[in-house]
């Protein structure tokens, strides 16, 4: 017993220590840089012309194309009289009726050319709640250090600060020396199927390959990872995919008073059991891919427990994925989601349906293919009397971009120069993006908004009271400022694109 006692202490004793000697001497991943003064930003000019846009309602709509086409006109107006000097240097076309695509050409033709995006729609408000808005949702009210309404913050921030980076840039007489394209959509908000993916289109016949594309995305969140003090700066590398599947159970229909002697058998019965049972077994829950890349670039800037675990996830996996798949913003990075979201069947509450039908959405991880969901949702149901379909339109997950490349290191740069207190991190987007279209003519796609937020801020995206503090107004024109002129600098792999 004592051998066996002393064996079990060495063992212990062996992967404490190498516990150990793993959490201090896993390198830090962020990028070597020396801290630069932000270019000088007009604040309160500026603030305004977002309040000018905010104060549009470009909400597009999915059945008429030319709904609300005087506040998209409008906002396109706003575009071309706060930046002149811009736009008499860029090459400005309309894409799908009021999508826009700028062209700011670079001195070398053959230097790979790049993309900033953003959409100029915005979600409506739900009916009902305007009057819980500390302001009228489409005033573009500037209210305690705030501009506040729809699209301050998405997606118009991203917007104008954008264009307010490339104004500043014209104006001080600099030329990029890759081709800058500025691709504006007008209905992000609906799939983005006449704008980005137009605008996509168009760049793809004309044989455009960019270097890297930057849409919204992930953001700078304050508070909101345990273990992490200093800020993390999230770059969407990816996004997950979106797919429905829809289950039909048939049964014979007949009086509710002689039901079925067989639980089980009538078409809710069936399709209620079949719904239990993908709700119960859904797909696996794992730390792979980005969630791992994530997940190793966070703990060398961690502290505590945290640290340690996320140091060691060859030994501590198993116990970090248990406690992850408890939270819902983690456990929809970690898996293929299952969420049951329509149910139909039966008229009349003394009749028993011949037909009862669900929609069951899945947002796919990278490296989860649509077929696999509808071979998983046939596996688990376990009935052939349920008829299972796909439906369309759906998007498989995009591709992974590359955090070790240009347009990452770009990005992890400019951060870097610009708050050294951030940490950067690579993550995945649940959500979907106009980028996605962009997988086809860019090397890499990334999607971040150098917008900061905390916890409670994310209330306010696409919901009530949604807001963008002058201040962060600011660091995020002097982002693409910056941006701008550290993907120029870089001359690596230019000429060497897939």
């Amino acid at each position: 017993m004592r051998k066996w006692l002393a064996l079990l202490g060495g063992v212990v004793v062996a992967l404490a220590l190498a516990v150990g000697v793993k959490t201090l001497t896993m390198p830090s991943r962020q990028v070597a840089a020396t801290a630069v003064k932000p270019v000088a930003v007009d604040a309160a000019a500026a603030s305004e012309r977002l309040a000018a846009a905010v104060r549009l309602k470009t909400i597009a709509s999915a059945t008429d194309v030319d709904a609300n086409a005087s506040e998209f006109l409008a906002l396109q107006a706003l575009l071309q009289s706060s930046f002149p000097k811009a736009h008499a240097v860029l090459r400005r076309e309309v894409i799908g009726k009021y999508g826009l695509l700028y062209t700011w050409a670079g001195s070398d033709a053959q230097a790979a050319p790049i993309a900033l995006m953003a959409h100029q729609d915005v979600v409506p408000v739900a009916p009902g709640t305007e009057g819980d808005w500390q302001v009228a949702p489409f005033s573009g009210t500037q209210k305690d250090g705030f501009v506040w309404g729809r699209g301050a913050w998405d997606d118009k921030g991203n917007l104008m600060s954008i264009m307010e980076a490339v104004e500043m840039r014209v104006a001080a007489g600099f030329q990029p020396r890759q081709t800058i394209y500025l691709a504006f959509g007008q209905d992000e908000e609906l799939g983005g199927e006449r704008g980005a993916r137009q605008i996509a289109a168009l760049l793809k016949e004309r044989g455009v390959r960019l270097r890297f594309a930057v849409d919204e995305g992930m953001l700078i969140m304050e508070g909101a990872i345990k273990g992490l003090a200093k800020p993390a700066a999230l770059i969407g590398v990816a996004e997950k995919g979106f797919v429905t599947v829809e289950l039909v159970a048939t049964a014979t229909p007949g009086h509710s008073s002689m039901p079925p002697v067989v639980a089980g058998t009538s078409a809710i019965g069936m399709l209620s059991a079949a719904l239990a049972r993908l709700e119960n077994e859904q797909m696996p829950l794992e730390i792979r891919g980005v969630a791992r890349e994530t997940f190793e670039s966070l703990a060398p800037e961690m502290s505590g427990l945290n640290r340690v675990l996320l140091s060691n996830l060859w030994l501590f996996r198993p116990l970090v994925e248990s406690q992850l798949k408890t939270m819902a913003s983690a456990n929809a990075s970690l898996r293929t989601t299952t969420a049951l979201t329509v149910l139909k069947a039966g008229q009349a509450e003394n009749v028993l349906p011949g037909r009862a039908s669900a929609l069951v959405n899945f947002r796919l991880l990278p490296g989860d293919k649509s077929d696999a969901v509808v071979d998983h949702v046939v596996r688990v149901i376990a009935n052939p009397a349920i008829k299972v379909e796909r439906l369309s339109p759906y998007t498989e997950a995009s591709r992974v971009a590359a955090s070790d490349a240009p347009g990452y290191r770009a990005i992890a740069r400019t951060l870097a120069e610009l708050h050294p207190g951030v940490v950067v991190a690579p993550a995945l987007m649940i959500g979907a993006t106009d980028s996605r279209y962009f997988d086809a003519v860019a090397a890499n796609v990334y999607k971040f908004s150098p917008v900061r937020a905390s916890p409670e801020d994310l209330k306010r995206f696409h919901g009530t009271d949604e807001r963008i503090s002058t201040a962060n107004y600011v660091e995020m024109i002097q982002f693409y400022h910056q941006l701008i002129g550290n993907a120029s600098a870089d001359t690596s792999q230019d000429r060497s694109l897939p």
